[in-house]
């Protein structure tokens, strides 16, 4: 007898005749949970319906680990692209509960799409759903969170009521399951995710058999930890579940006042190799408030490229930004935009960006230790030490909010994304132009400032979070003043004119040419993965360091006009 498909939602439109031959030709099998239905870069020889359960989608990613795309809920086809492309699948998908599953192959696909055109046409239009709502938003998005609390003295009740509350202001239902759901049959747990838009399954570790089956539901597991207690090891329990595997699994680390640290944030991170790590400081509306919106997918991102002292541009930028009501809760950047990216990370006022950067950079230039050179023209020494004092020994995990930079890897082409240890060397890796400062020694890799693979790291913030992301880029700005190769003078007698404090017009080219490959064509890929981008209008050099007040001025001037020209379709989706 064939199996029966019409109450899976694709086929409402399809036809009866159409939906009978499908009925006849679909394979179904069972899939487990953790099991992967397909590989990226496999054959993809047909395509996939969901009958029950969840599944998700990953591809190698920017951030140096699986990149979730988005999850296929009951009713979704997974793979049609592929199939009908004829080329190897794009990513890899995995069940993240024991799901049913039905195979169409291509040859019974191409026959009954010859023989009834609306099993086309459907399928189509599914796909223009997805390609529309972006590459990287693609799919649903994480409905089901365990909140799993580490220590018994957490009031896990408490601090899901907290989110709902924030949520439900949103406009977002949220069911909130405990205890009581540990005998509840998956039909009746399948009943309770469906009537709400997000679903919280608390659970403690100390309840082994209870937090196993919360885990094993959750399409996304937050871990809840105190930050004057230490994490055990091994924390999680074994197999705990396909979104624990998958890594899958933020830290919301909770502070309370006048209580010491035990451990630092990373050694929570560290305990169940999480994605990220939230801070949650007593009292803080803030705090929950953004919490909520990544639970939503309304989390909103900040991209600042390099560009030397033209980055001087983002300050201005993000005080338009702040003006208009925007609130960042992650932040990225690379070279001198990474540096001023952790600044907003740190919550440091705007006037405090503005003192620090003109501390480090304006009032005496950072790359003055000029000397002859070996590995680059300058020693290095001056930077790491005003990267010292204004950033001092705070790691990435440490910041207010999530965070990373991008430096590039020479060793093997690659960029490297900084979300780990000391925030000052990361920076550092990131603004190390070949042949202006040294390279950074980490490990097996040799790093250079990350301007040269990627100088606006927007592929690694739609990777970090899923919700909108807002920019500013100064790559587009010219940089290079031609008149400098004009006749140049001799290295001695450039320093007669402008003395050892002044750059010479080498350190300029060094850096156009360290970044050139970031103007090319792909470059434009980059400003798309943003839903709103300043680029100020600046014909700052390089090596400006002086020109501080007008290049500030350029980038607010941008910002502003940036958010008078946007649509309301991205008003709406950077102010939430």
């Amino acid at each position: 007898m064939p199996l029966t498909l019409s109450f899976l939602g694709f086929f409402d439109d399809i036809g009866k005749a159409a939906l009978k031959a499908v009925e006849h030709e679909v394979e179904w099998f069972c899939l487990p949970a953790g099991a992967m239905l397909f590989g990226e870069g496999e054959p993809a020889d047909a395509f996939y319906l969901l009958r029950s359960g969840a599944l998700a989608a990953f591809r190698n990613g920017a951030l140096g680990r699986p990149n979730l795309l988005g999850y296929i809920r009951q009713g979704e086809p997974v793979g049609e692209m592929s199939m009908l492309e004829e080329r190897p699948h794009s990513a890899s998908v995995y069940a993240m509960r024991d799901s049913e599953v039905v195979r169409l192959p291509r040859a019974s696909f191409d026959r009954i799409a010859d023989k009834h055109p609306s099993l086309m046409r459907e399928l189509a239009k599914m796909m223009l759903r997805r390609l529309r709502s972006g590459p990287q938003r693609g799919g649903s998005e994480p409905r089901v969170f365990a909140l799993i609390s580490s220590s018994p003295t957490i009031d896990l009740e408490y601090r899901a009521r907290a989110l709902k509350d924030a949520l439900e202001n949103l406009g977002i239902t949220v069911a909130i399951g405990g205890e009581e759901c540990a005998e509840m049959p998956g039909t009746k747990l399948d009943e309770f995710e469906h009537s709400h838009d997000l679903v919280f399954l608390t659970a403690k570790l100390g309840d082994p058999l209870w937090a196993r089956r919360a885990m094993g539901r959750a399409d996304r597991v937050w871990l809840f930890a105190r930050s004057d207690a230490r994490p055990s090891i091994p924390l999680l329990p074994p197999d705990p579940s396909p979104a624990a595997n998958l890594k899958l699994i933020d830290v919301v680390l909770l502070h309370h006042e006048g209580v010491a640290k035990a451990a630092r944030p990373q050694e929570w991170m560290d305990a169940v190799e999480a994605a990220r790590l939230f801070h949650w400081r007593q009292g803080s509306t803030a705090d929950v408030l953004r919490l909520a919106r990544t639970l939503a997918g309304r989390s909103l991102g900040l991209v600042l490229s390099g560009g030397g002292a033209r980055a001087y541009a983002h300050i201005g930028a993000m005080r338009a930004f702040e003006e208009a009501g925007l609130q960042f809760d992650f932040l990225g950047g690379a070279s001198m935009g990474a540096i001023l990216a952790a600044s907003e990370a740190l919550d440091w006022t705007h006037e405090e960006i503005v003192e620090r950067t003109r501390d480090a950079f304006v009032d005496s230039n950072p790359l003055s230790d000029w000397h002859l050179p070996v590995v680059s023209l300058a020693r290095g020494d001056k930077v790491d030490k005003r990267l010292e004092k204004h950033f001092g020994e705070v790691e990435i995990a440490d910041m207010r909010r999530p965070f990373f930079c991008v430096s590039s890897n020479l060793s093997d082409g690659k960029p490297f994304v900084h979300r780990r240890g000391i925030l000052r060397h990361a920076l550092r890796a990131s603004i190390a132009l070949p042949g202006i400062l040294p390279p950074v020694v980490q490990g097996d890799a040799l790093l250079v400032d990350g301007a040269v693979f990627t100088n606006f790291p927007s592929e690694q913030m739609r990777a970090f979070h899923r919700g909108a992301n807002v920019g500013c880029d100064v790559t587009r700005a010219r940089g290079v003043d031609p008149k400098d190769f004009v006749d140049p003078p001799s290295f001695f007698g450039w320093v007669r004119k402008h003395g050892l404090g002044d750059p010479p017009p080498i350190a300029s080219l060094l850096m156009r040419a360290a970044t050139a490959g970031t103007m090319v064509d792909r470059h434009e890929s980059y400003l798309k993965a943003v839903d709103l981008v300043a680029l100020p209008e600046i014909d700052t050099d390089l090596r400006e360091w002086k020109r501080f007040e007008d290049t500030i001025e350029s980038g607010y001037a941008a910002a502003m006009r940036a958010l008078d020209e946007a649509d309301e379709e991205t008003r709406a989706k950077i102010f939430v």
